[in-house]
Parts: C-alpha cells; sequence; structure tokens
C-alpha cells in the first residue's frame, strides 16, 4: 500500500469570469461538487468562493493527478449546474485553472483562506487576487486565464 499525503490548493474561475455564483446557487453548487467528488474518491477538505471563482483544498491519493481531477469536477459540475440552477445564461468553467501544493504546516492557513472568501473578497476582487497568485507562485501569465 503507498502512503501519501499531497495537499492542494486550486482555485478556478468561472467562463469569461462572470459573476454567475450567487450565494444561493454557491451553496448548492459547492455542495454537489463536495458530494460529487466524494463518489469518484477525491478528497475536499474545504471548498468555497465567491461570485466568478472556486478555491478548493484537495488531498490527492498516489494514483490521481491534478489534471483528471478538474476535468471531472468542472466538467461534471458545469453540467450539472446548467440542469438543475436557474442560471441567467449557459453556465460554465474556464478551461485553465491554479493548482499549488501546500505543507502540512500552512494547512490550517490554507483552510481559513478558502473559508473566509466572501470577507477576503470584500476588500480584493478576483483580478488583484489572481495578480498576487501570478507574482507569489511565480506563475507565467497566459491569456486564456485572464479571461
Amino acid at each position: 500500500m503507498s502512503y501519501t499525503n499531497i495537499l492542494v490548493h486550486a482555485v478556478w474561475a468561472t467562463k469569461s469570469r462572470k459573476k454567475l455564483l450567487e450565494t444561493k446557487h454557491r451553496n448548492l453548487l459547492f455542495k454537489h461538487i463536495r458530494e460529487y467528488a466524494s463518489s469518484k474518491n477525491i478528497y475536499i477538505l474545504e471548498i468555497n468562493g465567491f461570485t466568478d471563482h472556486v478555491h478548493c483544498l484537495i488531498s490527492l491519493s498516489a494514483d490521481q493527478n491534478m489534471a483528471t481531477i478538474m476535468q471531472l469536477l468542472k466538467g461534471e459540475s458545469s453540467y450539472w449546474a446548467n440542469k438543475h440552477l436557474d442560471f441567467p445564461e449557459k453556465f460554465g468553467w474556464q478551461h485553465d485553472y491554479f493548482a499549488v501544493s501546500v505543507s502540512q504546516s500552512h494547512l490550517e492557513v490554507v483552510r481559513n483562506y478558502i473559508r473566509n472568501q466572501e470577507s477576503h473578497h470584500a476588500q480584493k476582487d478576483f483580478e488583484q487576487e489572481y495578480q498576487a497568485f501570478i507574482a507569489k507562485y511565480g506563475f507565467e501569465e497566459r491569456q486564456d486565464l485572464k479571461g
């Protein structure tokens, strides 16, 4: 048996960063993502977000990879959202995402950051957060993530 403890903080945005995730939709969608993930043995430790994006803390198993997990979560959740939620237009996610490893020593810091998205975004919008991620983690800025 392999033992792993790989924690990943993933962030992805709505298509064109449209602010479609009102509180009611957000809560239902995040509940569904958590339930769907569990059915696929994807371990979500924390999920939250704001009107145009999602933060998710994921514990990877030895046989999982981020590309597959993101494809499953984003693909199925957008399908479900369009079928079950009343958006003013077709709902979808942008193709790309951020994903960074999280050390065990920073687990609670990341959990709290994800839990407190509403208060965080009262002071900083997603574009500012996006730019901070680019700088902090040394990501090369790509046009498809910009919206």
